[in-house]
């Protein structure tokens, strides 16, 4: 009985440090979605926005851990010092990133959603990437990131009319506060 609680309780952590993992991943998306919350957009824009965010958090994820696992078969590496360096890089380039001032493009057509969609995506990519050199829960992984980041795309959108655009600033800094220590975690714990 005691080694199946364990074993339930590993199920949860890995699930809460997918949920974790997935909120920092998403907060690139809430930031940008609040400002354009902020813009006339129907509710159908912002149902088909958030849709395509979670479709490209749920395969961006598995490119990046098919190409982990081919890079584990051809190199020695630690790989839980390499997700904790993929983890820093990406946390760093959200920090720089908030003192850059982004182009910022209208949502009309559905070229500009795919282009945002795949914006906001990209370091899923590395977070797949990473992960396929070290976990091996691909769908689970990819399947929150999708419903989260789609959660969060359409709460963004939808709160963007009530807050600032400072608020999307202090998104990505918590986004990236979360990745930072994570990657503290698997740098050293």
């Amino acid at each position: 009985m005691f080694s199946r609680m364990i074993y339930q309780g590993d199920h949860m952590s890995i699930f809460f440090s997918k949920l974790l993992v997935g909120i920092a991943l998403s907060m690139d998306a809430f930031s940008l979605a609040i400002f354009y919350g902020t813009m006339p957009l129907t509710r159908t824009k912002q149902y088909q926005l958030s849709v395509c965010v979670g479709i490209f958090h749920f395969f961006m994820p598995l490119f990046g851990y098919i190409l982990g696992d081919f890079f584990l078969a051809q190199f020695i590496l630690y790989p839980k010092i390499f997700v904790g360096l993929i983890f820093l890089v990406i946390a760093i380039q959200m920090l720089i990133s908030l003192k850059k001032d982004e182009e910022i493009m209208s949502l009309t057509s559905l070229f500009a959603l795919i282009v945002f969609a795949f914006t906001v995506s990209i370091d899923s990519f590395s977070i797949g990437l990473a992960f396929g050199t070290y976990d091996r829960h691909l769908f689970l992984s990819s399947s929150i990131f999708s419903i989260v980041s789609a959660t969060f795309t359409y709460f963004g959108l939808s709160i963007g009319k009530v807050f600032s655009n400072h608020f999307g600033k202090v998104a990505s800094f918590i986004g990236s506060i979360i990745l930072l220590l994570l990657a503290l975690d698997y740098l050293f714990f």
